[in-house]
């Protein structure tokens, strides 16, 4: 099964990034991708945190939901929709919501993050706490490919990347990582996280990052990758829009977890 992981620049203006995703989009399914992930906050990245509340919105309703369901439709692939701000009960916090849309156009998992991101460090604060709601359940959704094999996909955010223990209860064939993570985190842990979820659950790794400065000065890792089970990094793009493909395995998953027991996996 093909995979992409899409890189972002995002910017301050929905419509803008839309419409960059909307043609990566369209490359990966070109590249005969059946499945493609955006990044974290693919649709905006404000000039600050609360500008996120202002686009918040409700299930099954808005623009960026149905962006992603018109996608999947009209290229015929499954779409994780990086995160958007989903309105929840308080008006001053949303929830990061990552979405999981077959080719049909429905949506078929939400996730929404659960490891709320804090890091402070001379100039650099960030709390996503000061907005966001965490949420509560790890979620994973089955998919079917195109030659037959059916696999687990388990959903995650960026900062859920540091706690090994949501990936283990994920079972997973192929984890899903939508990530903003900063320059000054990414360089020092970025793929070595990534690295390191792959073999401790003998799964493929799809980490789909915003990569560059943003308007709002922000500047972000980058580094877009696919790791394979073993551990080792499949493709990779350092900096900038684009598209990383992959190819997921069944075989190779079946071969790592037949070699190195390590896990109940189940056995494709």
């Amino acid at each position: 099964m093909k995979v992409a992981a899409i890189q972002m620049v995002s910017g301050t203006r929905i419509e803008d990034n839309l419409e960059v995703a909307r043609e990566l989009l369209g490359q990966a399914a070109a590249q005969g991708a059946e499945l493609a992930v955006l990044p974290e906050y693919f649709c905006i990245m404000g000039r600050k945190d609360t500008d996120k509340l202002q686009f918040q919105e409700s299930p099954g309703q808005g623009a960026i939901q149905d962006f992603l369901s018109r996608s999947a439709r009209a290229l015929g692939l499954w779409i994780v929709g990086g995160t958007l701000p989903m309105a929840t009960d308080d008006p001053g916090r949303a929830r990061n919501c990552s979405l999981a849309y077959a080719p049909s156009g429905e949506c078929e998992a939400r996730y929404d993050k659960i490891h709320l991101f804090r890091f402070a460090q001379g100039q650099e604060d960030y709390d996503e706490r000061r907005v966001l709601e965490p949420g509560t359940q790890p979620v994973r959704f089955e998919l079917a490919s195109r030659d037959g094999h059916v696999y687990t996909i388990g959903m995650s955010v960026c900062y859920d990347l540091r706690f090994p223990e949501l990936y283990r209860a994920l079972e997973a064939d192929v984890l899903l990582v939508p990530s903003a993570f900063t320059y000054t985190t990414g360089q020092a842990h970025w793929e070595v996280l990534l690295r390191a979820r792959a073999i401790e659950n003998q799964a493929y790794v799809l980490a789909a990052a915003q990569g560059g400065v943003h308007e709002n000065g922000r500047h972000t890792w980058g580094h877009t990758m696919a790791v394979d089970p073993w551990g080792q990094i499949l493709a990779e793009r350092e900096e900038g829009p684009g598209v990383v493909m992959a190819e997921v395995l069944g075989s190779n998953l079946r071969g790592v977890r037949e070699r190195l027991p390590a896990l109940r996996h189940r056995v494709l």
